[in-house]
């Protein structure tokens, strides 16, 4: 593994477990290169790795802080529990998802910026309505990248995309950091949704995260607003 990875790796751990607490500055970067016995360069870029998965900020004139939520428009919502799945949410449910997407693309720069991943390189591109015992709750829009979750089939997003890649590939999810909104839906969310009228849909924008820190899914779930049932935005 590339030393600035493997720094940023140990770090996030630190954080994640609580080593480090919301507020707390990081180690100066003079104490990290003695540590890990590397420049600082190699530092600077283990840091800017947490920076842009959301764990830390940079205060000019002061140091690097592990975010709070009073620095935060996103969340880092935790441990692997959380991600137990959609069906595993609505254990006791009929669960069931309609695939109305399901194609290989070039991901937009934004979006490959965010999974960190090359332009070029391939990504699934996953719309899906999942129902509740015959009721339509949600839409999702799913990119991912092919390089990092292979083997993807109908008859996964039929079921559970993060089952299968707990179970199937062995690869552990972590944490997410999200941000909430709500939106009024198109028509062909309307339609999907069985939506009358006027009716606003919680939108949930979404980078989930291996326990390594390697970005696996850019999402965009869209929910209908008058779901009592709907238990949490953690759990998909």
């Amino acid at each position: 593994m590339v030393k600035y990875k493997k720094i940023a790796q140990d770090l996030r751990h630190e954080i994640l477990s609580g080593d480090y607490t919301p507020g707390q500055q990081l180690e100066l970067e003079k104490d990290m290169c003695g540590r890990y016995g590397v420049s600082r360069i190699t530092v600077r870029r283990a840091v800017d790795e947490l920076v842009h998965q959301g764990l830390v900020v940079k205060r000019r004139g002061a140091g690097t802080f592990v975010k709070s939520l009073k620095d935060e428009d996103v969340k880092e919502l935790g441990m692997a529990h959380q991600f137990s799945g959609f069906a595993a949410a609505f254990a006791g449910h009929e669960v069931t998802s309609e695939i109305l997407r399901f194609d290989i693309i070039y991901p937009q720069r934004e979006i490959a910026a965010k999974l960190q991943i090359s332009p070029d390189s391939f990504v699934y591109d996953i719309a899906r309505v999942r129902s509740v015992d015959g009721c339509p709750v949600v839409v999702e829009y799913t990119q991912m990248p092919i390089g990092l979750i292979p083997g993807i089939q109908r008859s996964v997003l039929e079921s559970s995309i993060y089952r299968y890649i707990e179970q199937e590939l062995k690869l552990h999810i972590q944490s997410a950091h999200r941000k909430v909104r709500a939106v009024m839906p198109v028509a062909e969310e309307k339609q999907e949704l069985r939506i009358t009228g006027d009716l606003p849909l919680l939108e949930i924008t979404q980078v989930a995260f291996l326990d390594d820190g390697r970005p696996f899914e850019y999402s965009i779930s869209r929910h209908r607003g008058d779901w009592n049932s709907f238990r949490s935005v953690s759990i998909r």
